[in-house]
């Protein structure tokens, strides 16, 4: 099997705040761990810019003007209490976008079996027409429509395992019959608040998976097996996105799930077994959530070998 890993410098750049969770240590942390996983042979590209009109992909032309104009070239701009941007914000945001596209382009070329998207901001919780949680573009909901009408896919599924709702992505998706989205993450009303088992999307094309406050993998698990497996086989995707996040790690003080860093190599390893009689392996995941970084880095590392080893 090969497997690109996609990334940036610019993805450094992007600095909310010395405090900020959501900082440049991620990227470090996990290139850091790649780089020092035995027999993990990755192919290295860099994440290209997105266009404005990539972006209208999802979002609508005049939030797109407007958040372009308003990107700042020098200081910082809070577009809410979570979610800032400096200087080197607009580059960073755009190669995200831009890598999700390009791990596409590879995938569906037959020049890589599976891509790994490493860039930041994240994009899940980036809705039509609002920045929030830390995202600015809807980056894995861009590259399915991507998939989509530049590739003339029929089926794309997205499957989000970061320990928050993607409310951003089902925004974006909501009304696209050709997409299944399913975002399993904690449930009871934690942040964002959304993601109840009643929102299926305008076609039951959204399966939302509350997991209970202090849950651990064997509920994950068992989740996945009834319910998630289940309609993925149904659906049978053309091509298999997932919005990795890692943040519902029992380390991760954004969690209030206890997921162990194996908990991420079963769920790509299964993902991959449920999904490869309909995509013959091809998938691309993007980094989203995951802020402890010990856990981020021993995680990303557990999910990319089994990318890499396919079966």
């Amino acid at each position: 099997m090969s497997t690109t890993l996609i990334t940036h410098s610019d993805c450094l750049k992007h600095a909310p705040d010395p405090t900020h969770p959501e900082s440049p240590a991620r990227i470090k942390a996990i290139l850091t761990a790649l780089g020092a996983t035995p027999d993990l042979h990755l192919i290295h590209e860099d994440a290209p810019l997105a266009t404005a009109d990539d972006l209208m992909l999802c979002h609508p032309k005049e939030h797109v003007e407007k958040v372009l104009r308003l990107m700042p070239k020098k200081g910082r701009m809070k577009f809410d209490i979570d979610t800032s941007a400096d200087a080197g914000t607009y580059n960073a945001a755009m190669r995200s976008v831009g890598g999700a596209m390009r791990a596409v382009d590879l995938v569906l070329k037959g020049e890589t079996d599976a891509a790994f998207v490493a860039t930041r901001p994240p994009g899940h919780h980036a809705t039509a027409s609002k920045i929030m949680g830390f995202c600015f573009f809807g980056n894995v909901a861009i590259a399915a429509r991507h998939a989509l009408e530049r590739h003339g896919l029929s089926r794309v599924a997205i499957v989000d395992f970061d320990v928050h709702h993607a409310n951003g992505t089902q925004d974006l998706l909501w009304d696209e019959p050709r997409t299944l989205l399913v975002s399993s993450h904690q449930g009871g009303g934690f942040w964002p608040g959304s993601g109840h088992a009643t929102e299926i999307g305008a076609h039951n094309n959204v399966l939302n998976i509350p997991l209970k406050n202090r849950s651990g993998g064997l509920d994950m698990r068992d989740a996945y097996e009834t319910t998630v497996f289940p309609r993925l086989e149904a659906f049978k995707p053309e091509l298999l996105l997932i919005s990795a996040g890692f943040d519902a790690h029992a380390f991760d003080a954004m969690s209030g799930l206890r997921w162990a860093t194996d908990d991420y190599a079963w769920i790509t390893r299964r993902l991959l077994e449920v999904t490869r009689p309909f995509t013959s392996g091809k998938t691309v995941s993007c980094l989203e959530g995951g802020y402890d970084l010990p856990s981020l880095a021993d995680s990303v590392a557990a999910h990319v070998t089994e990318l890499a080893r396919g079966e």
